[in-house]
């Protein structure tokens, strides 16, 4: 975390959050492909586990987002760096091109999660990835669906960032 800390105009995305979970992963590839892997990642499991989410959804009375036709495949040159665009269903907020990328979910009532990746060099072929995930809590809902959500928030953002370092 105290890498990240030195960007100090992305504080507003981290200050004061309900929930911060950071993951570390080296390997030797680019930021945009990084994260343009990471997106791509669904494997069967994941499908079904959005599936359970919808059952929250309506058992919450949570925002019903429009699922995408079809899943992406995301190349590197996919991966948009302008503040306000889309990539996939997250909206771009800060990013700098081979430093970081930071973006928020779409707009719910019960709460407002971000999701970044910051990228150290650490030698000529090896990246240091720390994948960042920060949540505010908006309503009671907040909560009670994202400590249901919790354990598979780890095994997803890890198992992304896995398949993000293989491709």
């Amino acid at each position: 975390m105290e890498y990240i800390l030195k960007f100090r105009e992305l504080e507003k995305y981290f200050e004061s959050a309900d929930f911060t979970d950071v993951k570390v992963f080296e390997g030797d590839t680019t930021l945009r492909k990084f994260i343009a892997s990471m997106l791509s990642y669904h494997p069967w499991w994941i499908t079904l586990l959005y599936r359970i989410r919808k059952l929250l959804v309506c058992i919450l009375g949570l925002v019903k987002h429009e699922e995408p036709k079809e899943l992406p495949n995301l190349q590197p040159d996919d991966i948009s760096f302008t503040p306000g665009e889309n990539v996939s269903f997250f909206i771009v907020r800060s990013a700098k091109e081979d430093m970081f990328w930071v973006s928020e979910t779409p707009d719910d009532k019960h709460l407002r999660a971000y999701f970044g990746v910051f990228k150290e060099r650490l030698s000529n072929s090896i990246n240091r990835f720390y994948v960042i995930t920060t949540v505010y809590y908006k309503h009671w809902t907040g909560p009670v669906y994202f400590n249901l959500i919790r354990p598979f928030h780890h095994l997803v953002v890890s198992r992304m960032a896995q398949y993000g370092l293989s491709q």
